[in-house]
């Protein structure tokens, strides 16, 4: 912690995202001044956005909650002390448990939690005390087909290699040069970059030209909503002209006749028309991707949000097994770990896993819980529907419903149902406003942080996480504010189950590739005082191969460091080993076959020609500190881009405010033209806009798109994820006095 009259520099890791880039912030007497990138840090070299720049801002802006409060949802707001509110919320649980059972309190874990895995880990501690399963995340609203395609496949023991080895790289939905997310590790820009400079290929589908897109040597410039049709396509060609590796598959792959059984009736032609490219294009992509030696895939939300996810991923990782892009026996694997302990280092797999059929039944619909987690999207109908599960309570870790779900209308309406809300911020989000509490946690440059995160995220495959054992331990740098009332997420979280009289177990994320010792060294903290942070990390990394406390009293580590480990040989496959990677699962051959059903039938665009498809932007967050002057400064209202073609066509001018109408409700933005945006789509910020009793003010917070979708129509059967994204709409100039309700 400085001092008051602290001149000089503290290194600090960013917390803008799960990248965690490793920065260094200038202060002068004590006080922040300026925030860049760290060009001696191994991993980042300097990177940094401008949403980590502004960082230290956020503690002083005057929107940042510097205490608790309840009553939002009567009108009756007034400040409370958070022990005070643990106390209070804990009375009102145990009765709703009482008179409902356990499954009433449910949890959400958001972004801003998922990223925080010391108190998400105690989150998850604190409802297996209350004995709930209605468990929910984000991750079944943003990509859950990663989950399902791993699952159905099986995890290659050894993993991938390394971005530097890479042939070429093919990305669907997805542009990581912005959203720092998947396909290129950390660093992306500089990333591809070098690659690019070394001859590595690169194959796009994408209907923007994305950042990533501009670098491309193909790119299937397509439809929204097409990719499954396009990939079939590409594994027919990949297939039939015995491109793959015929040993690997021979050896590790199982189902390879059932998947080349799938995608025969994607030819390239009728697969083309239905995805708006040319069929040579579709043909040369198939080719060029067919000669890579090593190489990655890497879906993102884009193909995620759009319909087919599930099938989409399944098809990537599909590709990448019958090519055989795995490490292989007598690789080396330099991705052993420091906040993880990671599987064994064998050029096998255990063989494909149960991705549903296993958990919690919803009592709403016919939803379950799978591999990806609960079906977040279908949580309100959880709430609003009677029965003997009916979520009565709700705690929100660093999430905001009201902005970031889908069909924001209903998720409205579920919220004002609860008996109790309760969220964590340190903002009054549009969720918070609707809440019986909200409890303003410490912020980023005020409490201990580290790399767990983005090195858990690894275990997405090739392209996430970390590729060298690269951590960086940041103790905090910044005071509380003065006067303020404050705690850490876990502190309050530990303060609720104290005031239950329950003790927590906390499992560790460092364990999640065994999980039967996850389990054994989960660490129990009784009611009472919560423990100080370096044992809460020590709790929610246990296990780990690093010692935790000993990393955080590290001056290299503090600031970003390789930690010297020696890399793994990988082992060849024990003799007797049945398990191999399943690439002709029957629901996925199911999903594909109603993909082959669409070839010939021409895209229905109705009275809703357009799509609109979701975007993340450099220069703004999309779900909050929209009050950052030099944030807005950049994108100051909610843009919907267009082609310019299309503006034309409906007569719409630059920065003109419009209204995009779906079959749900309408949501008001502002127009920019846009070249890169194919015709026919409208590219809009997710989790912007209101509330649904708000004045929309599209020179403002502008409209969310999470209005424009039902979370009961075109979901997946799976994980519940609805259309959030390709939606089909109209476009028109804005109209005065005009009302929410649905168009139809």
């Amino acid at each position: 912690m400085i001092s008051e009259a602290f001149t000089g520099q503290k290194h600090v890791m960013c917390r803008a995202c799960h990248a965690h880039c490793g920065l260094i912030v200038d202060f002068e007497d004590g006080v922040p001044v300026k925030t860049h990138g760290d060009k001696d840090n191994p991993e980042f070299e300097g990177y940094s956005c401008i949403k980590g720049r502004q960082l230290a801002n956020y503690h002083s802006f005057d929107t940042r909650l510097l205490t608790s409060y309840t009553g939002m949802k009567h009108g009756e707001k007034q400040a409370v002390h958070w022990r005070d509110a643990a106390r209070d919320i804990a009375a009102r649980l145990e009765r709703i448990v009482e008179e409902h059972g356990p499954d009433s309190v449910a949890s959400y874990v958001g972004t801003f939690g998922y990223n925080n895995v010391n108190a998400h880990a105690f989150m998850l501690a604190l409802m297996d005390a209350i004995g709930s399963t209605s468990v929910y995340d984000s991750v079944t609203i943003d990509q859950p087909g990663k989950g399902i395609a791993r699952a159905l496949i099986g995890p290659w023991l050894a993993g991938a290699p390394r971005v530097g080895d890479w042939d070429g790289l093919m990305l669907i939905g997805t542009n990581p040069v912005v959203s720092m997310n998947g396909g290129l590790g950390m660093n992306p820009a500089k990333k591809l970059h070098d690659a690019k400079k070394r001859g590595m290929q690169l194959i796009v589908i994408d209907p923007r030209v994305t950042d990533s897109a501009r670098q491309a040597d193909i790119h299937l410039q397509c439809r929204p909503g097409q990719d499954p049709i396009l990939l079939g396509a590409i594994a027919k060609v990949v297939i039939n002209e015995e491109l793959y590796d015929k040993d690997f598959v021979a050896g590790d792959v199982d189902g390879f006749e059932a998947l080349k059984k799938a995608v025969q009736p994607f030819d390239a032609g009728p697969a083309a028309d239905r995805a708006g490219v040319a069929a040579e294009d579709i043909v040369r992509a198939a080719r060029m991707y067919g000669s890579w030696k090593k190489a990655s895939i890497s879906g993102g939300t884009g193909t995620n949000m759009s319909g087919g996810g599930n099938i989409t991923e399944y098809l990537n990782l599909a590709l990448t097994s019958i090519m055989g892009h795995w490490l292989r026996e007598g690789d080396l694997n330099r991705r052993t770990g420091v906040f993880t302990k990671p599987a064994p280092p064998i050029a096998a797999t255990p063989g494909p896993i149960p991705a549903w059929g296993f958990g919690r039944k919803l009592h709403s619909r016919d939803l379950e819980q799978s591999i990806s987690g609960m079906p977040t999207s279908a949580l309100p109908d959880e709430i609003l529907t009677p029965g003997d599960k009916q979520v009565k309570a709700l705690i929100c870790l660093g999430g905001n419903p009201m902005l970031a779900w889908p069909d924001q209308l209903k998720t409205f309406e579920a919220m004002k149902a609860l008996d109790l809300l309760v969220c964590i911020d340190p903002r009054m989000s549009k969720t918070a406003e609707l809440a019986d509490y909200v409890i303003a946690p410490k912020l980023h440059y005020e409490v201990h942080g580290n790399t767990a995160a983005p090195e858990i995220y690894g275990g997405f495959g090739a392209g996430w996480g970390f590729e060298n054992n690269y951590a960086q331990a940041s103790l905090p740098i910044m005071k509380s504010p003065e006067g303020s009332d404050l705690c850490e997420e876990y502190q309050f979280i530990h303060a609720l189950a104290s005031e239950m009289g329950k003790t927590i177990k906390v499992k560790s994320w460092a364990l999640l590739a065994h999980p039967d010792e996850r389990e054994e060294k989960a660490t129990a903290f009784p009611p009472g005082e919560a423990p100080d942070p370096i044992s809460a990390w020590s709790a929610s990394l246990n296990g780990c191969p690093a010692d935790i406390a000993k990393l955080y009293e590290d001056e290299e580590v503090r600031k970003g460091k390789i930690v010297e480990a020696q890399a793994l040989l990988v082992q060849p496959k024990p003799a007797g080993w049945e398990g191999k990677l399943s690439v002709g699962n029957a629901a996925m051959m199911e999903e594909l076959s109603e993909y082959a059903a669409r070839l010939g039938e021409p895209v229905e665009d109705g009275e809703f020609p357009f799509r609109m498809i979701g975007r993340r932007m450099t220069a703004i967050h999309n779900s909050n500190w929209h009050e950052d002057p030099v944030q807005r400064k950049r994108v100051p209202h909610h843009p919907a881009f267009m082609n310019p073609a299309d503006m034309e066509s409906l007569g719409l001018s630059e920065d003109q405010p419009i209204e995009l109408e779906s079959a749900r409700a309408f949501i008001s933005c502002v127009a920019k033209a846009d070249k890169t945006v194919r015709a026919g789509c409208v590219s809009t910020p997710h989790s912007w806009g209101t509330n649904p009793d708000e004045k929309e003010d599209p020179l403002g917070e502008g409209g969310n798109t999470g209005r424009l979708s039902f979370n009961d129509r075109d979901f997946d059967k799976r994980t519940g994820i609805p259309l959030m994204s390709a939606i089909p709409i109209r476009v028109r100039a804005k109209q005065a006095n005009a009302e929410l309700e649905a168009a139809e």
